[in-house]
């Protein structure tokens, strides 16, 4: 039995779910998603708790019936209190702004590099060096930190770059240098 699949969803205040045929709607207070329900996998809500249940025990569907719950769970948490992730840049020059509907970052090379912001993202760059996306879809969120990570990924002498704020860099030792000709 998948222990993932069985553990009910609870809904917070002001979050609503629906079932309409094969696809589940999620309301709440910061906005609404809808995620496919996969076939074979059926939704019942209780009060304030919901349930999937699937139809048989095979693999593949107690693997769908993990993973039905678990983007479930997520939205209920997106539409009720949302997901973020900070960023941060390394480095001597190493700056972001933002403008409009685009964040401009600086990161060494010898143009800046604009990123455009999807719909349903917002990024606060609080002091040119640190930036939180934030959402209310885990995915989407969590893909545009990538993204943005990935303009100038740290290197591991200096650590240098866009990293994650509590990503940790394996450092390695430079050259060692030889002192000279003997």
């Amino acid at each position: 039995m998948s222990r993932v699949g069985k553990a009910p969803i609870t809904l917070p205040g002001g979050v609503t779910l629906e079932a309409a045929g094969s696809e589940v709607k999620v309301k709440g207070p910061k906005g609404a998603l809808s995620s496919p329900l996969p076939p074979g996998i059926s939704l019942s809500v209780e009060g304030n708790q919901a349930v999937l249940k699937r139809r048989d025990d095979s693999g593949d569907m107690k693997r769908l019936h993990g993973m039905a719950r678990a983007i479930l769970n997520n939205h209920v948490t997106g539409v009720s209190t949302g997901w973020k992730k900070n960023l941060e840049l390394v480095g001597v020059g190493y700056r972001a702004r933002s403008q409009g509907s685009q964040v401009v970052f600086s990161l060494g090379y010898s143009h800046d590099v604009p990123y455009d912001i999807p719909e349903g993202i917002k990024v606060d760059v609080t002091d040119q060096i640190r930036l939180e996306v934030t959402g209310i879809d885990k995915q989407k969120v969590g893909q545009v930190a990538a993204e943005m990570r990935s303009l100038r990924p740290p290197e591991p002498y200096k650590g240098k770059g866009v990293k994650y704020a509590n990503e940790r860099i394996r450092r390695k030792a430079g050259k060692t240098g030889k002192g000279g000709k003997k």
